[in-house]
């Protein structure tokens, strides 16, 4: 790896305040989740920030409140686009809301309502994602039940909305070319994270914090971990605007990126803080175990198909079998120490991963056999 150190802020206060201290073109990759307008737990937050939406609340006016909600959201929008670098991405996680008001049920569509917002910044809309989150509820309906005419479809999905400013991204130097290599992800990873359906469970939402809101409104660890995989390189910086208790900045840790995190309510950097002492080096670097251990698993469930191809390509770096030759330079580190604090910002240093030295089944070139080397 390059770049063998990574360095993570957190910053205090509204988004779009602590954003336009950032330079332009400074970061390079936007994962977050925003406060989901016409959600009730964040309406008093929405409200703080501008009267008149406490006003059309007041006044029950679903569809203003939506849009001064949006509007304040708007306001973070506009400095992702300044401080993110040409071929940069953004990536916004973003649930719809129902919501009944003076007896009126209605879906408020937040995620066309910010596809918009940034395509009028002028971002390219890619194709997005589709979150649909894993429930063992029991009911799969509501309003009249089993009655025509007054059920309604339950929402158990959200969205991953993808854009990316400008067009594709140029890597010139040597350098940048051998980063962006180094950050390769393996073949049967693509064809699962670029699918426009993730399957996902959520994670627990309690906060047990007297001094916080009682959700935590966090997505789960995979989430930001794919996203700065698959549109970022190693060294990259990455913004949450949006931090919540910190998942986006493990995740960059856990990633070889570094990372700035915006938090509104202070209350929350003592969580955050918690979260990331707690994660030491080998709690994060087990996402770093199962990528390896799943890649052996299904290259020995390949071999054994008598159907496939011969796997033809090998990475030294972790001295396995790859499918492609664009994984043959990609390059996995662990998380060696995390030192710092949540004020002055934390630092974080990796080493390789060890070589495997299991056993694996891979075809004999020769006989079309399988036989048993080690790697």
């Amino acid at each position: 790896m390059i770049n063998p150190v990574t360095r993570h802020r957190v910053l205090v206060g509204l988004a779009h305040e602590q954003m336009a201290d950032l330079a332009a073109h400074s970061v390079n990759l936007v994962v977050t989740s925003p406060p989901y307008p016409m959600i009730e737990m964040w309406d008093q937050i929405m409200a703080s920030q501008n009267e008149a939406i406490a006003k059309s609340q007041a006044n029950n006016d679903g569809p203003l409140s939506f849009e001064l909600m949006h509007q304040e959201l708007d306001k973070i929008w506009e400095q992702v686009e300044r401080v993110l670098s040409p071929g940069g991405f953004a990536c916004i996680n973003i649930g719809d809301a129902t919501r009944t008001i003076n007896e009126n049920f209605s879906l408020y569509n937040s995620h066309s309502r910010i596809i918009s917002a940034f395509i009028k910044l002028g971002f390219n809309n890619m194709p997005n994602i589709i979150w649909r989150k894993q429930t063992n509820a029991p009911n799969k309906f509501m309003g009249s039940g089993m009655l025509p005419a007054g059920a309604y479809v339950t929402l158990e999905h959200e969205w991953i909305l993808i854009f990316r400013k400008g067009g594709k991204r140029v890597f010139k130097t040597e350098i940048e070319k051998q980063l962006r290599r180094e950050s390769a992800f393996f073949w049967e990873e693509r064809n699962t994270w670029f699918s426009d359906l993730w399957d996902l469970k959520g994670v627990k939402q309690k906060l047990d914090s007297p001094d916080t809101r009682t959700r935590s409104a966090a997505y789960p660890f995979e989430i930001p971990y794919r996203l700065i995989n698959m549109y970022s390189v190693k060294g990259d910086t990455v913004l949450d605007p949006f931090l919540g208790t910190g998942t986006t900045t493990l995740t960059a840790m856990a990633a070889g990126r570094n990372s700035i995190g915006v938090e509104i309510d202070q209350s929350f950097l003592p969580i955050i803080e918690d979260n990331i002492e707690r994660s030491v080096p080998e709690q994060l670097n087990r996402y770093i175990i199962n990528r390896i251990e799943n890649h052996k698993n299904f290259i020995t469930i390949r071999n054994l198909d008598e159907d496939s191809n011969e796997i033809k390509h090998f990475n030294d770096n972790l001295n396995l079998p790859v499918m492609t030759s664009q994984e043959t330079g990609m390059k996995l580190c662990f998380v060696d120490e995390i030192n710092g604090n949540v004020v002055d910002g934390f630092e974080v240093s990796y080493k390789d991963v060890v070589k495997s030295e299991d056993i694996v089944l891979r075809k004999s070139s020769k006989h079309g056999k399988q036989e048993l080397i080690k790697f």
